[in-house]
């Protein structure tokens, strides 16, 4: 028989309080199996119980969903959202604050990348100007610092002091440069404002040649610049018989006369290059810059003058050195220049002749011959293997091309959007394939001959 006494209730819950029951995190309540229990004890009516057990039962489980609100609020009735405010998917709001925050942090590693350059670039320039400063420069420290890089405010005297155009002892070198600048000026009237009857060399090729030099670069396609080269070049070809004048040395030039000039001016070399003209800039002052041109560009054509004697046996070597590398380090490569008969002459002469000046934008040429600079004696040696890490960089796009494609793109390769970073790749390349291969020739060592030099 089912009772309802408060005398059995008391008594039951002083019993079963301490191992049965359980505070409820929202309002007191017993565990419904302790419920169960009072039911078959009789504590309970049956129909008091059922409905007892029915609310707890439906409150629990609403409680292990998480959605049991405070008491002060159940009553409340809920609000309904607007029509005309619907609700965002919780998923989009997720990810717009992600992407949102993708953005905050790519901005702040940006922010953080530019931070930590420029503090290095701020420490490796006072190490150019701690070294330019000595009373006897340490060429061999200054090489090894230069070779990634120089600051572009110090390169014109690194320049000058790699190419053995300055002496290393700084209390020689200001009468040294002004006694080799008053050499040249006093060659111009001697050997070019002559008549054209006197002319020793053909002057005519080097007045083509000069208004074809960086077609692209307004700086020179200004008359006087124009000038100052012809003169640079007519000067050596003069001053140096064996080889004379040739085709690519008006390119060789260009870098000496406008990280001159930028030097001067304390300029940016893209803003140097972009002058429409030099009114700023004395005669005089033109006439100092143009004869450091020269004396650098005379050091070096020392190095390479092989390059420009009769039939170029430099040139030549150069390029069946670089097609044996080619042959060992990318074999993919090389197989499908010669399915599609592409001999390197057709690409690899202009790399070799000028130097690479012709496929990159002059600022990433300065670059190049900041490393360069560094490598003086052997530079030529260097340069085959920085031609091969060009030439690897579009090997699977060469790969997708016939005969045409890849003659166009190789002579007019896609390098105006390179930045510093694109061409310290290739050095770095260069240098480990010379690290590797240029103490083992044997690895180049071809056993038959190149079937793509042969023409």
């Amino acid at each position: 028989m089912w009772k309802e006494t408060n005398e059995q209730f008391e008594e039951h819950k002083t019993q079963t309080d301490s191992k049965n029951f359980q505070a409820d995190p929202v309002m007191s309540i017993p565990r419904i199996t302790d419920l169960d229990e009072g039911k078959e004890e009789g504590i309970f009516s049956k129909g008091k119980a059922n409905r007892i057990l029915n609310k707890f039962r439906s409150l629990s489980t609403s409680q292990e969903k998480g959605s049991v609100s405070p008491p002060s609020e159940r009553s409340k009735s809920p609000e309904r959202s607007s029509p005309t405010e619907p609700k965002v998917p919780f998923w989009k709001t997720n990810r717009s604050k992600s992407n949102q925050s993708l953005e905050e942090d790519k901005s702040d590693q940006l922010a953080e990348a530019t931070r930590v350059k420029a503090v290095a670039d701020s420490n490796r320039l006072l190490k150019f100007q701690r070294l330019l400063e000595e009373e006897i420069v340490d060429l061999s420290a200054l090489r090894k610092l230069s070779w990634k890089g120089i600051p572009p405010s110090v390169r014109s005297i690194t320049w000058k002091l790699l190419m053995g155009y300055l002496p290393v002892n700084k209390d020689r070198r200001q009468a040294a440069m002004e006694r080799k600048q008053k050499e040249y000026i006093e060659c111009i009237p001697k050997y070019f404002e002559v008549d054209e009857s006197e002319r020793t060399v053909d002057y005519k090729q080097i007045q083509m040649d000069v208004p074809r030099t960086n077609p692209h670069v307004l700086l020179f396609q200004n008359g006087v610049v124009q000038q100052c080269l012809a003169r640079i070049l007519y000067i050596w070809a003069v001053r140096h018989p064996a080889s004379g004048y040739v085709q690519g040395i008006n390119d060789l030039a260009t870098p000496f006369f406008v990280v001159f000039l930028s030097a001067h001016l304390q300029m940016e070399m893209d803003e140097v290059c972009a002058l429409p003209d030099l009114d700023e800039i004395a005669t005089s002052d033109l006439r100092l810059i143009e004869a450091d041109t020269y004396w650098c560009l005379t050091k070096l054509l020392d190095g390479i003058q092989d390059n420009y004697t009769f039939s170029q046996p430099g040139i030549q070597r150069m390029i069946h050195k670089l097609s044996e590398l080619v042959h060992r380090i990318e074999v993919p490569l090389y197989e499908h220049l010669r399915q599609q008969q592409v001999y390197f002459l057709h690409f690899a002469f202009r790399w070799m002749n000028c130097l690479l000046i012709r496929e990159f934008p002059l600022t990433l040429v300065s670059r190049i011959w900041d490393t360069y600079m560094s490598e003086l004696e052997t530079f030529g040696t260097f340069h085959i293997y920085v031609c091969a890490a060009f030439l690897a960089c579009f090997s699977e796009q060469i790969r997708q091309l016939d005969f045409q494609g890849i003659v166009f793109l190789l002579n007019t390769p896609p390098t105006n959007d390179w930045k510093i970073e694109n061409v310290e790749m290739i050095l770095s390349q260069a240098y480990l394939w010379k690290t590797l291969f240029e103490d083992s020739p044997q690895h180049l060592k071809a056993t038959e001959a190149d079937p793509l030099i042969q023409h």
